[in-house]
């Protein structure tokens, strides 16, 4: 019998804290002048913070994540390690791994120079159409607090700041930069400002202040930030602005706002030094910010004389890490028939006779899979069940892989989060290792074609025309014409200079230049992008000549994805082209161009019947469909949960041609699957990262478990469904709703959803067998948090009744008496993972949190107890839970 603890977050975790006294910290500020204290509360550029020499302080390095380090600059050429998305890893329901991933993340940071990663991001699902819903990690807060605060330990064990963003009630993107969002007292503490005292706990250095209002104030300037913040919860940290969410001088330099960014910002430069000379800014609140930003600065290294703590070592295999991430969140939602683990052909023997030697010595063909016995992948009767019993597998001699996002999987989601992956590993490619050496042959198709914005230029298509390099050429220029400083560069799609950042900034016009050589007739689609006048020749001749006026001032939209023009053009195969160009670089108007080329697409009716002739013809097929930048990206969000293009008619098409698909959902957030009920087996990968081919393959083949539950419901449709609107009404977004998110919603609502929170099947199956609650003291020994200080604990005795070893997610819920002002929903009181073999029971031991038995009074200013009965119950998901106990406390 083995027992595991759940690893709740209870008290500070990261790296400990630098030798360096608050009497030091005053001592320093003491030394330095007024102006030079207010020029360190704005960055020094749009990446970095004000270097002092006067007492030591050294600039601090700044990028986004949270799926992988960018660095200061977007250059294709500086890559970086892609982590699956947020929503991936905390379908992994694992905090180990999640704290190992931020190690990795800070071996990253301190390889780039960066002190400070802008992330996690701790938003809730609060409805699946918005659309960065992919960088966010639950619709529950408890699995949201719980997953920040493993990624702020393991990211600060390695010396370098996590930020916790975006304070708070930041859970839309229409009118982000605007939108007032209006939440009742008890919702704000209970749900939305939760993850972000979990964090806190956790011992995180940094906060970012968002852009919206809350309740009428914009959160640069917001009393949040005093109280809870730095008041009760005792945040020793750095408050940081979103970038351009300071908003005010006076204002906000009255608010614990400590750091604007980027900088030099205007309105913390001399208009601040001025209120504080005239006595409307107190130079006691400028010196509060100083300190803490000394004190950061301590802690990540960039203080002279103070030595921080040596960083935790990085992982030794980050590859083979990144690897067990994607199968550790892949959510199994259907197995019907037992159909995955796919088992491939014997390989063929010295003579050419099939032969059961997997290349490692295992029976079967891959290692890990289980070959001939009986696979049950269902999770017993109920809601969750999704599969029955198979024979003997059936061996795959010809396996159908089909998709627009097989080719080229989506790892990672659009906006400030994106980096310049080191490689990536597509399913196609991952399944073709796989399955190497064995006597399964693979047929690929397309089947549908998902671009709308055009394709930029890349090292496998284009030439520098002053080099002859793969790649393209980049000039800036001046107004007369005259070339500034120019650069080679790796990709068509540019966000801002590289080899000279400085220089180039006093350009006038940027130029991307290249030599294309078509390889396949008939009419091409070239492309710029970018904003102001923007002009495109091929070989001399006009295609483009306009001015592009902006369409909106959000910042990912201006920095990141400006908007394009198109031109055709029919080409000769193997005749070259050189094509230019060019756009103004203005104020307030970004940097962003890219020049793009996209062959003629081909016939969409015929690529879906290729695709059905494709599976028609084989042993099984693997369907992998997704979003695109234009469904799920920073700065916008989802006027739909469908799949884009005709994707949905192409996995019909194919499960009717093929009973044994294998539907792959390559979505960083919920879509709709209106054939859900025809495939036999659907797995969601999410954004899965870097190496999304080699996980995908361990999954398929069996030699990993698809470890994933869902961290957030997952709708059939959008009518009839408890779903809150993103879009503010004359700018303000009503959280009408309460504190029932996501699976409580659908519950009052009476309605049913396509899969509940907590669901995900694995190749196993699992009996409930007992549950015993007993209360808990609090870990402090003291009554602050729940009735009498105490929590409980929850031992699940749970016992594999499958055919191999497996991994189960043990959740428990509960419920209060009918005083609470609640509608009595379960609500995720905790959970922990259990591993067993087949036959094996096992303990999971979860730790209720005396804060689960307290409710937030606006009366009383603070926390109460609960009123019970307390019953907790235990099960697989939210919508099932075999077990119950009540609790007296």
């Amino acid at each position: 019998m083995t027992m595991i603890a759940p690893g709740s977050v209870s008290a500070p975790q990261s790296a400990a804290a630098p030798s360096i006294s608050d009497a030091e910290i005053d001592a320093l500020v003491a030394r330095l002048d007024l102006p030079a204290r207010i020029r360190l509360l704005s960055g020094a550029s749009t990446f970095r913070t004000q270097p002092e020499p006067a007492v030591g302080l050294r600039a601090m390095g700044v990028s986004d994540g949270p799926a992988g380090v960018r660095g200061e600059r977007w250059d294709e050429r500086d890559t970086a390690l892609v982590l699956p998305s947020a929503t991936a890893l905390a379908a992994a329901w694992d905090d180990d791994l999640v704290t190992r991933l931020g190690g990795l993340l800070a071996a990253e940071a301190r390889r780039k120079r960066i002190h400070i990663m802008l992330a996690p991001t701790l938003n809730l699902h609060r409805t699946p159409a918005a659309g960065r819903h992919f960088e966010c990690y639950a619709e529950d807060p408890l699995l949201t607090g719980r997953t920040a605060a493993a990624y702020i330990r393991g990211v600060q064990a390695g010396g370098v700041a996590a930020t916790a963003k975006h304070y708070v009630a930041n859970d839309s993107e229409t009118d982000r930069l605007t939108l007032d969002a209006r939440v009742d007292e008890r919702t704000l503490h209970e749900v939305y400002l939760a993850p972000f005292e979990a964090a806190v706990q956790a011992g995180v250095w940094v906060v970012m202040s968002a852009y919206n209002r809350v309740n009428g104030v914009t959160m640069s300037e917001s009393p949040l930030l005093a109280e809870p913040l730095k008041g009760s919860w005792g945040f020793d940290g750095v408050v940081v602005s979103d970038w351009g969410a300071t908003r005010s001088t006076e204002t906000a330099a009255l608010a614990p706002q400590d750091l604007a960014m980027p900088g030099p910002h205007p309105l913390w430069g001399e208009p601040l030094l001025a209120a504080v000379r005239e006595g409307r800014v107190p130079q006691a609140a400028i010196d509060a910010k100083v300190r803490r930003i000394l004190r950061l600065a301590a802690r990540v290294g960039a203080l002279d004389g103070v030595l921080p703590p040596r960083p935790a070592p990085a992982p030794r295999d980050p590859h083979g890490l990144l690897r067990r991430a994607v199968s550790a969140g892949c959510v199994l939602l259907r197995n019907e028939g037992g159909l995955l683990p796919l088992t491939p052909a014997p390989a063929p023997g010295p003579s050419g006779a099939a032969t059961d030697s997997a290349p490692d010595g295992t029976a079967g063909g891959l290692p890990g899979a289980d070959i001939g016995g009986t696979v049950d992948a269902g999770a017993g009767a109920g809601p969750d069940a999704g599969a029955g019993t198979a024979g003997a597998p059936r061996r795959l001699t010809r396996l159908a892989v089909i998709g627009p996002n097989a080719a080229s999987a989506r790892v990672q989601g659009g906006g400030s989060a994106g980096v310049f992956p080191e490689a990536v590993v597509s399913p196609l490619e991952g399944i073709g290792e796989a399955l190497s050496g064995t006597g399964t042959e693979i047929v690929y198709a397309e089947g549908v074609n998902l671009a709308t914005r055009p394709t930029p230029l890349h090292p496998g298509n284009s030439r520098d025309p002053r080099t002859g390099e793969p790649g393209v050429l980049v000039r800036y220029l001046a107004a007369d014409g005259r070339e500034i400083c120019a650069e080679h560069r790796l990709s068509g799609r540019i966000l801002e200079p590289g080899d000279a950042p400085e220089l180039a900034r006093t350009a006038a016009t940027v130029e991307v230049s290249a030599l294309v050589t078509p390889a396949t007739p008939g009419e091409w689609r070239f492309a710029v992008v970018g904003l102001g006048a923007v002009t495109l020749h091929a070989d001399g001749e006009p295609l483009i000549d306009t001015h592009v006026v902006a369409e909106s001032d959000d910042p990912t939209y201006v920095h990141v994805a400006p908007s394009f023009r198109t031109a055709a053009r029919k080409v000769t195969p193997g005749e070259p082209l050189h094509l230019v160009a060019t756009r103004e670089l203005a104020p307030d108007q970004g940097l962003a161009v890219a020049l793009a080329a996209d062959p003629p697409r081909p016939d969409e009716d015929e690529a879906i019947a290729e695709a059905v002739a494709c599976a028609r013809a084989a042993d099984a097929a693997v369907v992998v469909v997704g979003t695109t930048d234009e469904i799920e990206s920073e700065g916008f969000d989802r006027p739909s949960l469908a799949l884009p293009g005709r994707q949905d008619e192409l996995v019909a098409a194919v499960t009717a041609a093929n009973p044994r698909t294998v539907v792959i959902v390559n979505s960083g957030g919920p879509v709709e699957l209106p054939w859900r009920e025809s495939a036999p087996a659907v797995l969601l990968c999410w954004f899965p990262g870097q190496e999304a081919g080699h996980g995908l393959a361990d999954v398929l083949f069996g030699r990993a478990e698809p470890g994933g539950r869902l961290p957030t419901t997952w709708a059939a449709g959008t009518r009839g469904a408890p779903l809150p609107a993103t879009a503010p009404d004359a700018g303000v977004l009503d959280y009408a709703e309460g504190p029932y998110l996501g699976h409580r919603a659908w519950r009052r609502a009476g309605a049913t959803p396509a899969y509940w929170f907590g669901h995900g099947l694995g190749y196993t199956t699992w009996a409930y067998d007992s549950l015993t609650v007993r209360p808990e003291p609090a870990a402090d020994g003291t009554g602050a948090a729940g009735p009498s200080g105490q929590g409980a604990v929850a031992l699940v005795t749970v016992r594999n009744t499958g055919a191999r070893a497996g991994r189960e997610v043990v959740q428990v819920y509960l419920t209060t008496g009918p005083d609470d002002h609640d509608d009595g929903s379960p609500r995720l009181a905790g959970y922990a993972a259990v591993h067993a073999a087949p036959g094996e029971a096992a303990v999971a031991e979860v730790r209720i949190e005396p804060r689960a038995f307290q409710r937030w009074s606006p009366a009383a200013g603070g926390w109460v107890p609960r009123p019970g009965p307390y019953t907790l119950h235990a099960g697989p998901s939210a919508a099932r839970q075999p077990l119950s106990g009540p609790l007296d406390l």
